[in-house]
Formats: C-alpha cells, sequence, structure tokens
C-alpha cells in the first residue's frame, strides 16, 4: 500500500488538485493523506480548508504557520515555522510520496521539509516562468528538490529536463484547471447571478489582483490603476476575488473591501468563491481580469477574454485569448476595451488553449503508480551538455 499525501496552503491550489486527490483516492493500493496548512487555516483569509471537509476529503494534519501577517518578515517567519512543522508533521504521516503543486513560498518550505526527512516529492507545473513574482525562483528550486514531475506543456518538460532532471521522470500531462472545466458540473448562468447577487443578463468582469512582489511599484498603486480603469466600464458589475497572502496581499484586500462599499452597485468582493463558482462565473464574464494564473491556464478553455495586468505572470506561454497590458489606468482601460469589442471575444471563443491536454489526472497516477517509491529517491543530475550522460 503507497500512501501518497497531498500538500495543500491556498484555495487556489487545492480547486486544482482536488480532482487528482479523487483519483488517488479511488486507485487501488493507494490511501491518501493531507497536509493542510497557510492560507486554508487563517479566518483573515477565509478559513478555506472547510471547502477540503464538505468536499468530503480527509485532513490529517492541520499545520500553523501564522499566515495573518502582510510583510516581508512574516514571510520569512511562516516559512521557518513551516519547515519545522512540516517535518514534525511528515515524521508522523510517513508517506510514501508528497505531491507539491506550485511555487508559493508554503510549497518551497515543505519541499525543504521533505528533503530532509527523505520523502520523495511529485511536483506539478514545475518548468514555468513568473518573472514579476519571487515564486519563479521558489518553483525552480522545488523542481530540483523533487523526483517526479508534472508539466502543463511540453515547453515545460524540456525546461525541468535542461534543469538537469531526468528525462524519465518528467511527464506532459496538461493543466488539472484545464481539467476541471471539463469534468466540474458548471453552474448555469442564473444560477450564477443569483450567488453574485446580479440582475439577469447584467454584465460583469472577474477580477483577481494579487502582488506583484518583483515589482517596484507598489501594489497598492497597481490596483488603484486598476479600480480607476474599471470605472470607465459603468455598466458592468466587477466580481472580486481576494488576493494572496504574499507580501501586500492584506493591504489589497482592505482596499477591495472599502471600495466593494462605496460603489455596492458595482463592486461584489469575496475572499474566495471556490473552484466551481469561480470557473462557473469566468464562463459567463463578459472578460477575467487581474494577474491571476488561472486567466491564462484555465480561462482561455472557456473561450472567454483575459485582460492580464502587469509582469505578474510575465514568461507564461499563453493563448491567443490573452491581452497584456502595464498597470496603469489607461493601458488597463485600453485593453478592457479591446477585450469585450465583438471581434476580440470572438477571436477568444475559437482560440486554442496550450494547456489542453486529456487525462491529466490519470496520467499523474499512472505515472506515480508504475514507480518505485523507494528507487525513485535516488536521482542525479541529467547533464544534456555531456552528450545526454548523466554526471
Amino acid at each position: 500500500m503507497k500512501t501518497i499525501c497531498f500538500f495543500t496552503g491556498t484555495r487556489a491550489e487545492y480547486g486544482l488538485l482536488r480532482p487528482l486527490m479523487r483519483t488517488v483516492e479511488t486507485a487501488p493500493g493507494v490511501r491518501l493523506c493531507t497536509l493542510v496548512t497557510g492560507a486554508h487555516l487563517a479566518e483573515s483569509l477565509g478559513n478555506t480548508w472547510r471547502e477540503i471537509e464538505s468536499d468530503g476529503l480527509p485532513i490529517d494534519e492541520r499545520v500553523e504557520i501564522l499566515m495573518d501577517g502582510g510583510t516581508e518578515t512574516n514571510v520569512c517567519t511562516a516559512m521557518g515555522l513551516g519547515i519545522m512543522r512540516y517535518g514534525e508533521a511528515l515524521k508522523r504521516l510517513s508517506p510514501d510520496l508528497l505531491v507539491i503543486l506550485g511555487d508559493r513560498f508554503e510549497a518551497l518550505a515543505a519541499a525543504a521539509a521533505a528533503t530532509v526527512c527523505k520523502v520523495p516529492i511529485a511536483h506539478i507545473h514545475g518548468g514555468e516562468l513568473t518573472l514579476g513574482a519571487m515564486d519563479d525562483a521558489f518553483r525552480h528550486a522545488i523542481t530540483k528538490m523533487s523526483h517526479l514531475h508534472f508539466t502543463s506543456t511540453e515547453a515545460y518538460r524540456r525546461r525541468v529536463v535542461q534543469m538537469g532532471e531526468a528525462p524519465e521522470r518528467v511527464f506532459n500531462v496538461g493543466a488539472l484547471g484545464v481539467e476541471n472545466i471539463k469534468s466540474l458540473p458548471l453552474l448555469s448562468k442564473s444560477e450564477v447571478e443569483r450567488r453574485l447577487e446580479l440582475a439577469a443578463e447584467q454584465p460583469y468582469f472577474l477580477v483577481t489582483f494579487h502582488p506583484a512582489t518583483l515589482e517596484v511599484q507598489p501594489p497598492d498603486e497597481q490596483l488603484e490603476a486598476l479600480l480607476s480603469a474599471l470605472d470607465a466600464f459603468p455598466s458592468h458589475v466587477c466580481a472580486f476575488t481576494g488576493a494572496n497572502a504574499d507580501p501586500g496581499g492584506g493591504g489589497l484586500n482592505r482596499m477591495l473591501a472599502l471600495a466593494a462599499q462605496a460603489r455596492p452597485g458595482r463592486f461584489r468582493f469575496s475572499m474566495s468563491l471556490g473552484v466551481t463558482l469561480y470557473l462557473s462565473a469566468a464562463r459567463y464574464a463578459a472578460a477575467v481580469v487581474g494577474n491571476s494564473s488561472s486567466g491564462i491556464i484555465e480561462v482561455p478553455s472557456l473561450g472567454v477574454p483575459t485582460v492580464d495586468i502587469g509582469s505578474r505572470q510575465q514568461g507564461r506561454i499563453r493563448s491567443e485569448s490573452v491581452l497584456h497590458c502595464v498597470p496603469q489606468t489607461s493601458a488597463i482601460e485600453a485593453a478592457i476595451a479591446t477585450a469585450i469589442g465583438a471581434d476580440f471575444r470572438a477571436r477568444a471563443a475559437a482560440a486554442s488553449n496550450p494547456y489542453d491536454r486529456p487525462g491529466t489526472s490519470r496520467s499523474i497516477v499512472e505515472a506515480i503508480l508504475d514507480v518505485d517509491l523507494k528507487a525513485v529517491r535516488d536521482k542525479s543530475f541529467y547533464d544534456i551538455g555531456c552528450s545526454g550522460t548523466t554526471a
């Protein structure tokens, strides 16, 4: 019996992992367990651990790492606590494999703890670039500590191999978020309107804006530019979801709450919509606006335009349905105007999604079941500069 442990620290990453967790849960010869931490356990960020419980999935370890903060020092403290407490949790759980998705600081701490505790790591969404965020460095560091790799495009698979990972351990499986769109029973338009408190046929934007942690311009200035740009479209309601727990995220959420109070007829603000409502809302939105990875990876499969703002997602492969602009009011306003135009909406509806690949969860589980998880801990650097030999 193989024990597969899933690490989850945010609502967004859990929403992506859920179908894979379901697949593991029903696989023969496998026991599912979870390590739940980070923003899931923070009241100010919505206590999203409740979504895991309501889905009927187990919460085997709850690890608090003090997420109610918004500075670089808070993040460093959370990472230090994480390494210490994740190590303790992993010793109690004793998994055969730890599954980590993405690139956040909690994930880096978990990978470090697993490395010390000699727990092999399967990493999902490696090889990508996000040039405007410190997550870019975290992602590549997690790759080097991992033993199995599941990338979302062929270009990313090649990049992971370029980083010295053996090709037979790197699998291009597509994106779990795209699989969600295909497999989840998304809500009807009338149900989305009811839950978002919208009038029938009311046009709206779905907006998520996170701190771009490597940009010089402060995140609150960027959000002010976005809010000013959105005011140029008074016929559209704006449904905001909360920023993440990166430095500056708490301040953005306070700004959004105040903006929603000041514009009660036009702005809606919720820390988390949950994956089903979020994807359903994206499906009927006039455009998805902000700087979340969902606008790049998942939304193109819905045929809806994305307006990607600033450098946070710069470097990611993107569909023709995605427009990019700098975080300035005039640029954002122009990009939104283009996105909601008939020509671009037709272009978005016809665009392909580079992250779309069939059977993502099944491919990941099959690869895990096919591997000797004791032997996989031994890894060498795959040096493509030396005739493809290991060194």
